[in-house]
C-alpha cells in the first residue's frame, strides 16, 4: 500500500470518528435528558468540511462548498430525484391499505401548501445538509476508489445506519422511533445503493443527493408509511425491487452508463 493510500484510508476512518463522535456526543442530552440540540446531525458534514480543510486548504473547502449547487447534469435525473421515493412511499401506504389497515391520517391533505416549506425545512435542517457533504462527497468517494460501486454502497449504508442509532432512543424523532430496526437496516442499505446510483450518474453532484435526501424524508411526511404494519414491508420490499433493476440496468461496478461521470482519481487526503 503506498503512503498516499495509507493517507487516505486514515482520512476515511478519521472521518467516521469525528462524524460519530460530533453527533453521538451531541444526541446524548436528548437521549438521557429530553433536550433537543439541533446541530447534533451535522457530524458528517462537520468532519468532511474539516479534514477537507487540513488537507487541501481553503480552495479544497471552497470547492466543496460549490459543488452543493452544482446542477450540471442531464436534467433527466429529476425525475428520479423528485418522484422516485415520493412513488415508493405513496405505493407502500396504498398497498397497507389494500390489504386492510385503516387509512392512517394524513396531515397533509387538508393544507397542501405546507408541503413547499416542509421540503425547504427539511432539506436545511431535516438531514441532507447535515449529512451529504460527508457521507456521499468525502466517504463515498474514498470507498470506490477500493470497491466497486455496489460494495462501497453496502458498507456506506451500514455504517450510515449505525450513525442513526440513538434516534431510536427519542421518542421525538417518530420517523424512528415507530419503525422496526430491521425495516430501517434494509432500508438505510437500499437507500444508499438508489443514492449512490443518481449521485454517479450525475457527475458527482453534492446537490443531486441532497434533494433526493429532501425527497425521501418528505415523503415519510407525506405518506405517514410507519404509522402502518405492512407499510414498511411494501417500503422495503419496493426499495429492493428498485435496487434490483438498477443493479441489472446500470450494473453494480459503477451504476453508470454514460461515460461523463467523472472519476474520483483527483481526490486528494
Amino acid at each position: 500500500m503506498t503512503k498516499q493510500n495509507k493517507s487516505k484510508n486514515r482520512n476515511l476512518w478519521l472521518f467516521f470518528v469525528i462524524a460519530f463522535a460530533w453527533s453521538w456526543l451531541l444526541w446524548m442530552p436528548e437521549v438521557l435528558l429530553g433536550y433537543c440540540l439541533y446541530f447534533a446531525p451535522f457530524g458528517p458534514t462537520v468532519a468532511a468540511f474539516l479534514l477537507t480543510y487540513i488537507n487541501e486548504g481553503r480552495n479544497g473547502t471552497k470547492e466543496l462548498l460549490k459543488r452543493g449547487l452544482d446542477f450540471r447534469f442531464r436534467k433527466i435525473w429529476f425525475v428520479s430525484i423528485f418522484l422516485l421515493m415520493p412513488a415508493i412511499g405513496g405505493f407502500s401506504l396504498l398497498l397497507a391499505v389494500l390489504s386492510g389497515e385503516p387509512v392512517p391520517e394524513i396531515a397533509v391533505l387538508p393544507q397542501l401548501w405546507v408541503i413547499i416549506p416542509a421540503f425547504f425545512y427539511i432539506l436545511f435542517l431535516g438531514g441532507p445538509l447535515q449529512e451529504e457533504f460527508g457521507w456521499r462527497e468525502y466517504a463515498l468517494d474514498r470507498l470506490q476508489e477500493k470497491y466497486n460501486a455496489l460494495v462501497s454502497s453496502v458498507i456506506l449504508g451500514f455504517i450510515w445506519r449505525l450513525w442513526h442509532l440513538p434516534l431510536f432512543f427519542m421518542p421525538r424523532q417518530e420517523m424512528y422511533y415507530n419503525v422496526p430496526i430491521w425495516g430501517f437496516i434494509l432500508g438505510t442499505i437500499f437507500f444508499s445503493i438508489i443514492f449512490t446510483w443518481i449521485y454517479n450518474n450525475t457527475s458527482r453532484s453534492i446537490l443531486a443527493v441532497l434533494l433526493l435526501h429532501t425527497t425521501g424524508n418528505l415523503s415519510h411526511f407525506i405518506f405517514p408509511v410507519g404509522a402502518t404494519t405492512w407499510g414498511v414491508l411494501y417500503s422495503v420490499v419496493l426499495n429492493a425491487v428498485v435496487v434490483a433493476i438498477i443493479l441489472i440496468i446500470w450494473g453494480l461496478k459503477r451504476m453508470v452508463r454514460e461515460q461523463h461521470v467523472k472519476t474520483t482519481s483527483s481526490n486528494s487526503g
